[in-house]
């Protein structure tokens, strides 16, 4: 009888700051357009319509004294315990993120050593063999970091391998510009294990697309918004034509990644996505049954984090995971034999799905 090898997840574990700020703690800010100018409207205003279009009311950030290296391996080795993995055993340590250390009251990356070396030195990890390295790859990092432990389990490479992906998105957002109120922080972490079995389990098929040749650049670094702060870069987006550009890719890399799989939409059972704006997923996922010619969607089929957690990029993701994996989202759970499509879409920009059978 055939033997399947299977890259499922045997583990999970997460971080979230204890601080949750609210989008009535932006009431003070001083907004202005990327002008310069002040925006000609009140912060109530600006702050209500922020919330009916994203559907955030509050978001994570750590504290003064944490970074991005910290809280990943504050997820990493909640992932280790609560699996009971052998920490000798991992075969590779990788670190999805996009801006490295950032202190708070200093804004420079801080990206040497690696953030996987780091966190591979806090685990006191001395197999020399456990290869440890950094995935920047935009919020879809975390799925690509998945994607790249599959290839390395399918071929024999590796038997266990923890995925973290964590970010301080705070650090690096401009409190004059309104978008600032969509980054939060976190970390979440999986231990992605090889298994042999007669039927096929975990990653079943996954796709990635990058369209660097006309939206490389929808994500980009630029100076405050206020032209009197100080002459730093801080992170900035296009909002309607990534926006636009979502809805017209997202739903189409997923269903073609489900037919990859073998599998059809009604087979699908949850659909854990990146969470950047409420309304933009809510019209992907409209999108993705328009594309099989549904109207009627699933209720509960895509749990949403972001209302209280904001935008942590690529936390999102394994952190939705691990909330439904250990029975923290009321309602979720994770059954045998059900199929998850696993995607998101960020900075590159870049596309990626997993579909994911649970064992």
């Amino acid at each position: 009888m055939k033997k399947y090898t299977c890259s499922v997840i045997t583990g999970s574990g997460k971080y979230l700051p204890e601080q949750s700020v609210s989008n009535t703690d932006f009431l003070q800010n001083d907004f202005r357009d990327l002008s310069g100018e002040p925006i000609d409207k009140t912060n109530t205003t600006i702050i209500g319509q922020f919330e009916d279009i994203t559907g955030i009311r509050s978001r994570k950030h750590v504290g003064s004294e944490l970074v991005t290296s910290d809280i990943a391996f504050f997820a990493a080795e909640d992932a280790i315990v609560s699996s009971g993995t052998d920490r000798e055993t991992i075969d590779y340590l990788i670190v999805a993120h996009n801006f490295g250390d950032v202190k708070c009251g200093n804004r420079r990356s801080d990206m040497v050593p690696s953030l996987a070396a780091r966190v591979k030195h806090r685990l006191q990890i001395r197999n020399p063999y456990c290869v440890a390295y950094d995935l920047p790859f935009g919020c879809p990092g975390w799925v690509q970091a998945m994607i790249q432990s599959h290839y390395f389990l399918k071929s024999g490479d590796a038997k266990k391998i923890l995925v973290i992906g964590a970010e301080t998105l705070s650090r690096v957002s401009d409190p004059h510009d309104r978008d600032s109120m969509l980054y939060s922080d976190g970390a979440g972490a999986v231990i992605l294990s090889s298994e042999e079995n007669d039927e096929q389990y975990g990653i079943l098929a996954h796709k990635t697309r990058s369209d660097t040749f006309e939206h490389a650049f929808m994500l980009f670094m630029a100076p405050s918004n206020n032209p009197l702060a100080e002459d730093l870069l801080y992170l900035k987006m296009k909002g309607r034509k990534l926006y636009e550009y979502a809805l017209n890719t997202v739903a189409g890399l997923i269903k073609e990644t489900i037919e990859k799989s073998g599998l059809e939409l009604s087979d699908i059972s949850k659909v854990l996505i990146h969470q950047a704006n409420a309304k933009m997923d809510d019209a992907i996922l409209a999108r993705l049954f328009q594309l099989y010619g549904l109207k009627e969607i699933p209720e509960d089929i895509m749990p949403m984090t972001i209302a209280e957690l904001g935008n942590n990029s690529v936390a999102t993701i394994p952190i939705l995971y691990d909330l439904i994996n250990k029975g923290e989202f009321e309602g979720q759970a994770f059954k045998s034999g059900e199929k998850l499509v696993i995607a998101s879409v960020g900075a590159g920009m870049n596309i990626n799905c997993i579909i994911y059978s649970c064992p």
